[in-house]
């Protein structure tokens, strides 16, 4: 599992808060470290389960605040995979990644295809489409549950 550097992810956070008037507590220092140090699409009960390891008092409003910052700040991505429930992942350092979601299990998998990802390219040029973002998701059956 690859570490995630947290450190300047931390000082950006800092910056988003000090322009937008706002504190910087140890509550959201928390929240934030477990966020970041995760690999994984969070929903806001596992990341509150993780975070009150740490400190218990933390609530699910400060976690739900918490990342609404971290989601406006560039830092996380909310994301829908057609459970009705909001996960959220760390914006991937190296660069954007697509999804395939077991329907049956719930598992995630992050892949990423050069060529689909030229074929999505030609398709906005020829349309004449600037493409600001993108997101491509399969659903299906993973090998364990097919």
């Amino acid at each position: 599992m690859k570490e995630i550097k947290t450190s300047g992810r931390i000082t950006i956070l800092n910056d988003y808060l000090e322009k937008k008037g706002l504190k910087s507590t140890q509550q959201r220092y928390d929240i934030a470290d477990a966020f970041f140090k995760t690999t994984a699409h969070v929903s806001l009960d596992e990341l509150l389960r993780r975070v009150r390891r740490r400190n218990p008092d933390i609530g699910y409003a400060t976690v739900y605040r918490t990342m609404r910052l971290l989601t406006e700040s560039g830092l996380a991505l909310a994301r829908q995979f057609g459970d009705g429930q909001t996960r959220y992942e760390n914006v991937p350092e190296d660069g954007h990644h697509d999804h395939i979601i077991c329907l049956r299990c719930s598992k995630i998998y992050e892949f990423h295809n050069r060529k689909i990802e030229e074929l999505q390219e030609d398709v906005a040029k020829k349309m004449g489409f600037e493409v600001i973002r993108h997101k491509l998701e399969l659903y299906g059956y993973c090998r364990d549950c097919a």
